[in-house]
């Protein structure tokens, strides 16, 4: 198939640049150094390429997640990165060979992993971004307690959102730091051995955990792409232009194929994004009706869950297709 034959809207991945991607950040965080966050793809295609890359540890966000790796035979060392107050279907793939660690950073979250048949927990300590994760002066009492449940406590984790993305490399830093040492101080209560944080901003600052989930690295968006780092665009959103004006284009991918939390998609070449719709997307200049856009996204991780497949290509060729499969809950 070419791409011209790609019903649009279509995800395309650019496999060259994906292997690149990989390639790169397997040499920087090499083998357990890198646990990679599979929210940012939802894709165990890409997920073995990982795994063939050296990481046998994956991060999840979602029970779903979880159950797809497994699924996937790629369930040796997976951690849920959010707390769950039913964790049955966690327990079950427990008990059916894989590697389960949840999250927990409340009594409530502790018995519910107990009580569903988890055996390994991290304490999530909240280290400045306003979200999930206890106080740091809380996590040393926390582990007590879910040991106390007969829980086998791994470590901890601490997300840096609020910092992973800042432009400015030396606050990037100082911020990361400062993160870094509140989830250092509960460590020094909590014992194991994971210090388990960071993200594609921060992957080659972050030298405090012993494990990082970056997880966007692999595809890229316009976001981390303002950081200067060494990854190259991977993903596109291919759109067809279906209406012209002397002064825009509208192509046929609007809110409904983009995540926009981090505002509109850009342009892969010369040209501006005037707005998104829920299916359409006016750009500038004007491009004749059945041109090809293609869109880079702002924000790839719920851009991926819009879409049911991705299309691999090299060149003009699409050289294969792969669902992304662990979409839902």
């Amino acid at each position: 198939m070419r791409l011209s034959e790609v019903d649009t809207p279509a995800l395309l991945v650019d496999g060259e640049a994906l292997e690149q991607n990989i390639a790169t950040m397997a040499a920087a965080l090499p083998g357990d150094r890198l646990r990679p966050h599979v929210k940012a793809h939802k894709c165990t295609s890409l997920a073995r390429r990982q795994s063939a890359a050296g990481h046998a540890g994956f991060t999840c966000a979602t029970i779903r997640e979880c159950e797809g790796m497994a699924a996937a035979g790629l369930g040796q060392d997976l951690l849920l990165a959010n707390e769950v107050l039913d964790a049955r279907r966690l327990g079950g793939l427990t008990a059916a060979g894989s590697r389960i660690t949840v999250a927990v950073d409340s009594a409530e979250t502790i018995d519910a992993a107990a009580d569903g048949g988890v055996r390994e927990v991290v304490i999530d300590v909240n280290v400045g971004l306003p979200r999930c994760g206890c106080a740091p002066e809380d996590a040393g009492r926390t582990a007590d307690l879910a040991r106390r449940r007969g829980l086998e406590v791994r470590g901890v984790m601490g997300y840096e959102g609020h910092v992973v993305g800042l432009i400015d490399a030396a606050e990037r830093t100082d911020r990361c730091r400062a993160a870094m040492e509140l989830l250092l101080t509960a460590h020094a209560d909590v014992g194991g051995e994971l210090i388990s944080a960071g993200g594609t901003g921060t992957y080659a600052i972050n030298t405090w955990a012993n494990e990082i989930q970056a997880g966007s690295y692999a595809l890229m968006d316009t976001a981390y792409g303002r950081l200067g780092l060494p990854f190259r665009q991977a993903a596109f959103v291919l759109a067809s232009v279906i209406s012209a004006s002397p002064s825009w284009a509208v192509g046929n991918a609007g809110l409904k194929a983009f995540g926009m939390d981090h505002g509109n998609p850009a342009l892969a070449d010369d040209g501006s994004v005037l707005f998104c719709s829920d299916e359409h997307v006016t750009v500038t200049p004007p491009r004749p009706v059945g041109d090809q856009l293609w869109l880079v996204p702002a924000h790839i991780d719920p851009t991926m869950a819009y879409h049911e497949r991705l299309y691999v290509f090299a060149g003009d060729t699409v050289v294969d297709i792969w669902p992304i499969d662990l979409r839902g809950w």
